[in-house]
């Protein structure tokens, strides 16, 4: 008698549950459209953080090139002064 009362139990929770299955969906549908919309706002943030952080990249190296540039006439001897003194070291150090 026992077996019988629960499979009679379980029938009537499946059924019921079969009757309420739409209730049930509507929370499940809400749920994952609004991580849905989340996860988009948050896509498109990243992409605003991104583009911006790309254009400033982009503007520190202009202005990098630009004081390269605009700095062109002392670093270019210095560096040729360098190399000359290197290259005389090099030579001194190899006859020895």
């Amino acid at each position: 008698m026992k077996t019988f009362l629960k499979i009679a139990l379980l029938i009537v929770a499946v059924l019921l549950l079969m009757k309420l299955l739409p209730v049930l969906f509507v929370p499940v549908v809400l749920g994952i459209l609004a991580l849905l919309a989340a996860g988009a706002l948050l896509a498109s943030g990243l992409a605003a953080v991104a583009g911006v952080g790309l254009s400033v990249i982009g503007a520190l190296l202009l202005v990098a090139l630009v004081l390269l540039a605009a700095l062109a006439p002392v670093w270019i001897p210095v560096l040729l002064i360098v190399g000359v003194i290197a290259l005389i070291k090099r030579t001194s150090r190899s006859a020895a």
